[in-house]
């Protein structure tokens, strides 16, 4: 029953002489490869389709002058001025008096002026008064649009709307060498 060779060692046993299980070798610090970086939790997964580069104006503010760059434009404000970037939301209370240019514009507030864009998505409460220049266009029921559209031509492969003039390509209205007279009825 008892090793009578062994000497009682406390360290390794507990009171009723049951060995205890040795405990894992803990790392040194000189052990540790210097490269190791701290453990950290995993980020969550961003939308690949959302930019890191929006750009906001506020509800309630209103503002005065172009605004054109790569990013994006999320317009709740007022705004006076043309606009030339690569998306573009107008929320419900946003406005814009100028031209729109963009690959990609989602239109819930007001429009006054041409747009030119890849896609357009005109939304129910959305109220846009002026020509439209897009490759697709999306009008939902109770929508407000006073205007042309024209599709654009998808001629160019990798073609960006961004580059493309205003609309100035419309067809000149038709002349006519015709008079008209006006005779008193009879």
């Amino acid at each position: 029953m008892f090793n009578k060779n062994k000497p009682l060692d406390n360290s390794t046993s507990s009171g009723l002489g049951i060995p205890t299980p040795p405990e894992p070798a803990k790392p040194t610090p000189a052990a540790a490869p210097i490269s190791a970086a701290p453990a950290r939790a995993p980020e969550p997964a961003r939308p690949a389709s959302r930019s890191s580069s929006l750009s906001t104006l506020s509800a309630g503010v209103k503002y005065e002058g172009n605004i054109s760059g790569a990013g994006e434009l999320q317009v709740d404000g007022s705004l006076k001025g043309d606009i030339r970037v690569v998306r573009v939301v107008i929320g419900e209370g946003g406005a814009v008096e100028g031209t729109v240019h963009a690959d990609i514009l989602e239109v819930r507030g007001r429009v006054s002026g041409a747009i030119v864009a890849k896609q357009v998505k005109l939304f129910a409460t959305s109220r846009v008064e002026g020509d439209i220049t897009q490759e697709q266009l999306s009008i939902e029921q109770g929508a407000w649009f006073q205007g042309r559209c024209t599709q654009a031509k998808r001629d160019t492969p990798g073609a960006n709307m961004l580059e493309s003039p205003t609309p100035a390509e419309k067809p000149a209205p038709a002349k006519t060498d015709a008079k008209v007279e006006d005779k008193p009825a009879a």
